[in-house]
């Protein structure tokens, strides 16, 4: 008997039509179609052995439809049960159990409400007005402000300030947000994830939205442990479809973004060698579960999803951990390296240069020490002239005060001789 496959999809239009040829072009015995459906009623069997979901997420009546498929043992591509519970927050507490890097995350309360919601009366269990000082002290600027339950980078903005922050949320309406830290990446990976084992890691540029076709774009050590991490989340949230982005900050892989159950699969996205990959690898995905389907309804315990960091998991993570650690061992070494080099080249520098300014100050010693002696010679010679014709003026005072004394002592004399008479022969001088 013919098995059948459904595909559930949007505006999409590259995708469909090649999964379907893809499908039955291979013979298998099973076919592949668009899904055509009406009502549901809750007692009518559903003509199909698996269903592959790409649009219920804008949709809610198909994911009811699905959910249905669920119970009556259908596999279905994503498990509508896992896509309905899952958003951001918490997806990033799931991989920090699993000990896997991710960026520092924080969900907020919504900033507007349904009618009805009387905020005085309806919220009385939150904490206002928001320490947005605190929360900026814990995952820093710039940060992320992105819709917890988003996808396809709607309401995804990069805040660069505190402001800007505050101005996006305002806006956010009933959208519930998380702020994330922003990691300056060196490297950026989107890896397409199909039926929980095939990972296929893409070069990628988020700012221009566009896939690098680029095959040697990780080293061997890296790429193995990316695609060991991809595995492991997809198998976690039990996703056979799905994407995730790494964010590489000095070779340590942060995953940034990792619950997309229905990744961007356009051809004028991936490029035609990374669409027919796609296209192979789901057709491929879905005969399988066709054949050999799995129950899901085994997955609603999700015993092992809430367990994740136990058994198998547990020894990954540790893996993982010791990597990380290691690599970032490594750029530590490698930045302390750099400033010991920088520090040694830059104490030489100034070694170098005391050497010349103390050169240069004994020079200009000598100079002056030699301009002073000038000096104290044309000062002692100037002092000497000075003191000659001091000398000289002296002696001409000297010689002229002998002669005045000389010719006093002879007036005197000759006054005496004068007051005596001439018969006054026996008076003293």
């Amino acid at each position: 008997m013919t098995k059948r496959i459904g595909l559930i999809v949007g505006r999409e239009w590259s995708f469909p039509p090649a999964f379907i040829e893809a499908v039955n072009g291979r013979n298998a015995g099973v076919t592949a179609e668009l899904v055509q459906i009406g009502y549901s009623t809750q007692d009518e069997a559903i003509p199909y052995d698996v269903l592959i979901d790409r649009i219920s997420h804008e949709v809610p009546y198909y994911r009811s439809y699905l959910k249905k498929a669920v119970v009556e043992g259908i596999p279905v591509v994503n498990n509508p049960f896992m896509w309905t519970a899952d958003d951001k927050f918490f997806g990033a507490s799931l991989i920090t159990r699993m000990g896997i890097a991710s960026p520092k995350t924080v969900a907020l309360p919504n900033r507007d409400y349904v009618p009805g919601i009387v905020p005085a009366e309806s919220l009385r269990n939150l904490t206002y007005p928001l320490d947005w000082d605190g929360l900026l002290s814990y995952v820093g600027l710039p940060c992320v402000l992105k819709d917890a339950h988003g996808g396809g980078w709607k309401d995804v903005y990069v805040c660069r300030t505190k402001d800007e922050l505050l101005h996006h949320y305002n806006h956010s309406g009933l959208l519930t947000m998380i702020v994330q830290e922003f990691i300056e990446w060196d490297h950026f990976v989107r890896c397409i994830c199909i039926g929980q084992d095939e990972i296929l890691p893409i070069k990628y540029d988020p700012a221009e939205r566009k896939y690098h076709l680029e095959h040697d774009h990780l080293t061997p050590e890296l790429g193995k442990l990316i695609v060991d991490q991809s595995r492991a989340i997809c198998r976690a949230l039990g996703y056979d479809m799905n994407s995730i982005e790494w964010a590489i900050r000095d070779g340590v892989p942060y995953a940034i973004d990792f619950m997309n159950p229905a990744p961007d699969m356009d051809v004028n996205s991936l490029g035609s060698h990374y669409f027919e990959w796609v296209v192979d690898r789901m057709a491929t995905l879905a005969i399988d579960l066709a054949k050999r389907p799995r129950t899901q309804i085994a997955d609603l315990k999700w015993s092992t999803l809430f367990t994740a960091g136990r058994k198998g998991l547990a020894k990954k993570a540790a893996a993982t951990r010791k990597k990380v650690e290691e690599a970032a061992g490594e750029a530590s070494k490698t930045v302390k390296a750099r400033a010991t080099t920088a520090a040694k080249a830059a104490a030489s520098e100034v070694r170098e240069g005391a050497g010349k300014a103390k050169a240069a100050a004994g020079r200009a010693t000598g100079k002056a020490k030699a301009a002073a002696g000038r000096a104290t010679n044309k000062v002692a010679d100037a002092a000497e002239k000075k003191a000659r014709g001091a000398a000289k003026t002296a002696r001409t005072v000297v010689k002229a005060a002998a002669d005045a004394a000389k010719e006093a002592v002879a007036e005197v004399r000759e006054s005496r001789a004068g007051e005596a008479g001439p018969d006054d022969r026996s008076g003293t001088p």
